[in-house]
């Protein structure tokens, strides 16, 4: 009896661990889609045979269970160990040579030099050299010195798993006690990602130039692709002596890279970290091209991990090259498209495809005013009063402009570019408050969407809030002064005091009862970012940068398109619209020949994020060569054209063809830019929908295909 009573009591104890067993089974079953060497198949399956004749006997208690699963887990992880396919780092090595420190990968080798850190990079064969470390490379507590000044070098390996890399520590520099400087390089794919950061005590820290600029060629296949405003392709032969040097987000650079290109291949530079980064380049007469990034301080250190990419390629061109950065700012989430935007902002819609319409009501350039009129005292007041240009506005509803974005200077209590931030009331030159409502009522009668002209960097003297505590200051206590605008003498407003202004300054035009439909804040998107030292409020340039984008958030969030002076990088997500997005002319801005073969690099970034309005005159203008017609480049560039009261009826048709084309591919991205017939007087911009516009700039002459 208790023998029979023992058999019961291993089966009931067998049938409560078989459903236990029988997930095991499965497992085994999975374990058999583990793939080895062929070399190990006949192993593998003897150990797998072996599971099953154990999951044959089962288990009939806890101990037994447990013996079964470990010895399932043990062939396992020999599985793990010896599987066809299995994790693994970047492929690639790290290597010390007699002369230099060497990483490769496959398709690339990137060497730098023990005797001078000058670097070469190997991709796919084709050699790129940069030029050795110099007295320059760190400018810090008034001294410059070079990267070999370190006494202590060391370079080792280091690299996540993504990657091949290095890092080289650089300490005890004699005329920096205390700093060490951390410089990293990582091989990626056919890319180089350089890291930057420092250990650091003092506040003096100037400039960091490394890594260096690469060895160009004067050769005219060696092209420099800059984004030196709407952007330019410079040979390495070219006639023209050219320079720039700035921090990113400014006309040097509109965005936060650059490149060169060899025949067909070609090397792009990606300023990651743009806020305290910009670059230099110098082209003397006749070439060649030199370029290089620059590091500016934040508060007198580094701070921060700086990062730059250079991306390699076999076969590329500018307009890839602009591409591969659209992908970069996509995936950062810094793209925002012309159809988000509209949606975010309806009244976008009442843009999109319209002519746009700039007037001013009062100009007053006071004596210490550098641009006041010495010889003829008269032209240093200009006004048109708010009815007179609503009269204007009349005029050229009836000349044929049915729709317009109407964009308007000087309504404020001193007149454009005096008194700021102080602007208000309107001014009763002008027609005060009533007027400014007239014109406002104006717009919205004949269709025109109303902006005003507003401007929270510049701080006058004469305004009536001035305050020293409330300006930028250098970390050497000094501050900017001019006196070049209407209102004379100015510095900068600390950037953290901006938004409390817009706020005032648009509630006030609310209490009024003005439909304000739209703000342009003047220069935010064209003067770099800035810093401010004083203790009670510290600004760092990414500061400065979160408070502009703020200004413009809180007028969006009133329903405002908004708008600023041409096409800064890191604000492009922020704005709809910007007064120019024009190509560098030389001697200035206002007119001259083209810098370098102007290109519009910009657009085959951003075209479907930003609108850009053109010149429409016959004979150059604002960011137009002089030679051009400018209303060529607002076609090429499916741009928005201005047009004033007084248009003749030539210049209405244009317009009105030239706002039609914008309606029609100002939400398509421009897929290519080509130079016809090896002529930069002959180009073709082609649109995501398929429409090609080519121009010729020596007969005026242009093809829209399709028609529309």
């Amino acid at each position: 009896m208790i023998s029979i009573l023992v058999v019961l009591s291993q089966l009931a104890a067998a049938d409560e661990f078989a459903p236990r067993v029988d997930t095991l089974r499965f497992h085994v079953e999975r374990l058999g889609a583990i793939s080895v060497p062929e070399a190990l198949d006949a192993e593998k399956a003897a150990k797998l045979a072996e599971l099953e004749a154990l999951l044959a006997k089962g288990a009939a208690n806890e101990d037994e269970y447990k013996a079964l699963y470990l010895a399932i887990d043990g062939v396992r992880m020999w599985l793990w160990a010896h599987a066809a396919e299995q994790p693994g780092k970047a492929d690639g090595s790290f290597a010390e040579r007699d002369d230099r420190w060497q990483l490769e990968t496959p398709g690339m080798v990137l060497s730098l030099m023990k005797a001078d850190f000058a670097m070469e990079v190997n991709a796919d064969g084709h050699v790129w050299r940069f030029e050795p470390a110099a007295k320059g490379d760190i400018s810090k507590g008034g001294k410059e010195f070079s990267l070999l000044d370190a006494v202590q070098r060391k370079v080792e390996p280091f690299a996540p798993g993504y990657a091949v890399g290095m890092m080289i520590t650089l300490a005890e520099f004699p005329d920096a006690p205390g700093f060490e400087l951390r410089l990293c390089a990582n091989l990626i794919g056919r890319e180089i990602v350089f890291e930057l950061a420092a250990v650091e005590h003092e506040r003096d820290l100037a400039m960091i130039q490394w890594p260096k600029a690469l060895v160009p060629k004067q050769d005219p296949d060696f092209v420099s692709v800059i984004p030196r405003m709407q952007g330019m392709l410079l040979p390495g032969n070219w006639p023209q002596a050219i320079s720039g040097g700035d921090l990113c987000n400014s006309r040097s650079f509109y965005m936060p890279w650059w490149g060169q290109l060899d025949g067909t291949a070609g090397v792009m530079t990606i300023l990651e970290t743009s806020d305290d980064a910009g670059g230099e380049y110098q082209h003397p007469e006749g070439g060649p091209t030199r370029i290089a990034p620059r590091w500016y301080p934040s508060l007198g250190q580094l701070r921060y991990l700086r990062t730059v990419r250079y991306v390699f390629d076999a076969d590329t061109s500018y307009v890839k090259m602009a591409k591969r950065y659209r992908r970069y700012v996509q995936e950062h989430g810094d793209f925002v498209s012309l159809a988000e935007k509209r949606v975010r902002t309806p009244g976008l819609n009442e843009v999109i495809g319209r002519p746009v319409v700039h007037l001013g009501a009062l100009y007053h350039f006071v004596q210490e005013a550098s641009l006041f009129h010495k010889d003829r005292i008269e032209n240093n007041h200009s006004l048109q009063t708010f009815d007179q240009l609503a009269e204007g506005l009349r005029t050229l509803k009836a000349a044929g402009i049915d729709d317009a974005y109407v964009h308007l200077d000087g309504w404020g209590f001193y007149g454009y570019d005096n008194g700021h931030p102080d602007v208000l009331p309107v001014g009763e030159e002008q027609g005060g408050w009533d007027g400014l409502r007239r014109f406002a009522a104006t717009c919205e009668e004949l269709g025109y969407l109303f902006a005003v002209h507003d401007q929270y960097r510049d701080f006058y003297l004469n305004a009536v809030s001035f305050d020293d505590r409330l300006a930028a200051v250098r970390l050497d206590g000094s501050r900017e002064e001019t006196s070049t605008w209407c209102g004379g003498p100015q510095t900068i407003l600390n950037p953290r005091f901006a938004p409390g202004y817009v706020r005032r300054n648009h509630d006030l035009f609310a209490a009024q009862g003005i439909n304000v439909r739209g703000a342009y804040l003047d220069v935010f998107a064209v003067v770099p970012l800035e810093e401010s030292t004083l203790p009670a409020h510290p600004i760092t340039r990414s500061d400065c940068a979160r408070y502009r984008r703020d200004c413009f958030d809180l007028l969006r969030a009133r329903g405002y398109v908004v708008s600023s002076e041409e096409p800064a990088d890191y604000l492009v997500r922020s704005l709809d619209l910007v007064h120019h997005g024009p190509y560098a002319t030389y001697p200035h801005i206002g007119g001259g020949d083209a810098s370098g073969i102007p290109v519009p690099l910009f657009n085959l970034v951003y075209h479907d994020s930003i609108l850009l309005p053109w010149e429409m005159g016959d004979h150059g203008g604002w960011g137009v060569p002089k030679a051009d017609a400018a209303w060529l480049h607002c076609l090429l560039n499916a741009g928005l054209p201005y047009v004033g009261p007084g248009a003749s009826p030539e210049q209405i048709a244009l317009v009105n063809q030239a706002a039609a084309l914008a309606q029609r591919l100002a939400l398509q991205e421009m897929v290519n830019h080509e130079l016809l017939d090896g002529s930069p007087r002959k180009q073709r911009a082609t649109y995501a929908g398929g429409t090609t516009v080519t121009v010729d700039f020596d007969a005026r002459t242009y093809v829209i295909e399709p028609e529309g």
